[in-house]
């Protein structure tokens, strides 16, 4: 297959978000990860047909509005990040080795959370430690 990365513009992909956020109860405005069951319900709908041979990819059920900042963070087995917030802007958080434990979930490589701007939340890593990728829309450093 030809690949053509362009077939889309930003709002009309923005719109289609707002589309699968409606269709899977999402809440723009509370934190969700890759194994909420709202995501879940809608995991069809964010699958990428667009992509070379060989790839798969999955668009993310949410966007941030404004400049961002990247960050790579390992934590040590058991380590345990305390209730806190991000009062500037919301973050995503992508698991790239180890895991974390939020709420009733375990958060391996591949998973992600989405925190927004003011949400509370906390949690512990994982017996092997962790290493994860963070996109913030404020300043974390």
């Amino acid at each position: 297959m030809a690949f053509n990365p362009n077939q889309s513009t930003l709002a009309a992909c923005l719109e289609n978000i707002r589309s699968i956020q409606k269709a899977g109860g999402i809440e723009p405005g509370r934190i969700m990860t890759s194994k909420s069951k709202s995501v879940r319900s809608v995991a069809d709908r964010l699958a990428v047909k667009n992509i070379p041979d060989g790839f798969t990819k999955e668009m993310l059920p949410l966007y941030f509005d404004g400049p961002t900042t990247l960050y790579i963070s390992s934590g040590a087995p058991h380590a345990v990040v305390p209730s806190h917030s991000h009062d500037e802007g919301p973050g995503i958080r992508i698991m790239i080795s180890g895991s974390i434990h939020y709420k009733d979930m375990e958060l391996t490589a591949g998973d992600w959370m989405y925190v927004p701007a003011g949400e509370k939340y906390e949690f512990t890593v994982g017996a092997r430690g962790a290493t994860m990728c963070y996109c913030y829309a404020c300043c974390c450093a």
